[in-house]
């Protein structure tokens, strides 16, 4: 069975604006509808993700250490860190804002930097396994990467409710403006990556032991 051609053999490029396949015989290299540059690979796409996925991870640290909130009642304020603010909404009973913050601030996060850098690795040493599963990998980072935000919101919904109370107050303490960086960070490096480069590296058309084969019979 033959395979069918890749757009790089059909002089073909896709528009990262508008979708749309463009003709790169034509001269200059722009999108014909939108008029965007075209570009067969990401420029420095690998460089770059590497580059915001370690600022990411030198901003999460400080985003976990240090407090994201300060609760006030009746005069006493105490800092709550994200895994501090998680177990007291659980122990208060409100488990579903528990679980959000924990699924958005510390299981999320680390999800999108265990599956960047499966990525960017598997990429680098040119691999060839289970390539369609890691196009797929790569579609899921960027689903659950807008979802990052939730601990922002979630802290900034709390704070508003409980300003109605006369006796409560709450303010926003440095770690959450690390914890926007983080979410930032690895929504650029997700945008950065190029899934193409996992289909860069085509595999050979005869197994190995049919090569070594055709080597010892030409000799």
């Amino acid at each position: 069975m033959t395979t069918p051609p890749v757009a790089s053999e059909l002089n073909l490029c896709l528009c990262h604006s508008c979708g749309l396949a463009c003709d790169m015989t034509m001269e200059p290299h722009e999108c014909e509808r939108c008029g965007a540059p075209l570009h067969r690979r990401k420029s420095n796409s690998l460089t770059r993700t590497w580059a915001y996925m370690v600022t990411a991870l030198v901003f999460y640290i400080p985003a976990n250490l240090l407090p994201v909130m300060n609760t006030k009642m009746v005069g006493n304020g105490a800092d709550s860190t994200i895994m501090s603010g998680v177990l007291e909404f659980w122990q208060h009973g409100a488990w579903d804002i528990a679980l959000i913050i924990f699924i958005a601030s510390i299981a999320v996060p680390g999800i999108k930097f265990v599956a960047l850098t499966l990525l960017l690795v598997t990429v680098h040493r040119d691999s060839l396994w289970a390539r369609r599963e890691r196009s797929k990998l790569y579609r899921f980072v960027e689903v659950i990467g807008y979802w990052s935000m939730l601990d922002v919101i979630v802290v900034a919904l709390v704070a508003s409710l409980v300003k109605f109370q006369a006796l409560a107050d709450i303010e926003p303490r440095p770690g959450i403006l690390f914890f926007g960086l983080v979410v930032v960070f690895t929504m650029l490096s997700a945008m950065s990556f190029d899934p193409r480069m996992i289909w860069d590296k085509e595999p050979s058309d005869k197994p190995h032991n049919e090569e070594a084969m055709d080597e010892v019979a030409s000799h």
